[in-house]
């Protein structure tokens, strides 16, 4: 039955159209999903080395204050430094210890990536992606 009229499986243009859009939003969609899923994770760790930091201060600072009176009574019973010069010197050393604890904290706490570059170039790789591909069909 051969008339005049084939009528070809290929899809239109606004079909074509229509399914690249779909899938860049679900694929736009998977992204954002990804993101958000990895911005958790960075909060979590970031809570995670809050808590760290601040028992860690807490626990430097009871067994400091209670060494430190132990020290300077050691010191001021072994040496002849006056008791004020005892505090002075245990003190500078608590400083300096707390002060390297610190810093190390903070180091860590650089660490964390809030919002990971590997998502956001792939979500502009995806969005450059998709407007050329809008663009070239509109011809």
């Amino acid at each position: 039955m051969a008339n005049g009229s084939q009528h070809t499986s290929e899809p239109s243009l606004a079909a074509l159209l229509g399914g690249i859009i779909t899938d860049a939003k679900d694929l736009m969609l998977h992204e954002l999903t990804m993101a958000k899923l990895e911005v958790q994770d960075e909060l979590r760790k970031t809570k995670a080395a809050a808590i760290s930091l601040g028992i860690g201060i807490g626990v430097l600072a009871v067994g400091g204050m209670l060494l430190i009176l132990m020290l300077v009574h050691l010191l001021d019973a072994l040496t002849d430094v006056p008791l004020w010069g005892c505090y002075g010197i245990v003190g500078a050393v608590f400083a300096l210890v707390g002060g390297v604890l610190l810093a190390t904290g903070k180091n860590k706490a650089s660490e964390i990536d809030v919002v990971p570059e590997q998502t956001v170039e792939t979500m502009k790789e995806n969005a450059k992606w998709i407007k050329g591909q809008t663009t070239s069909n509109r011809v």
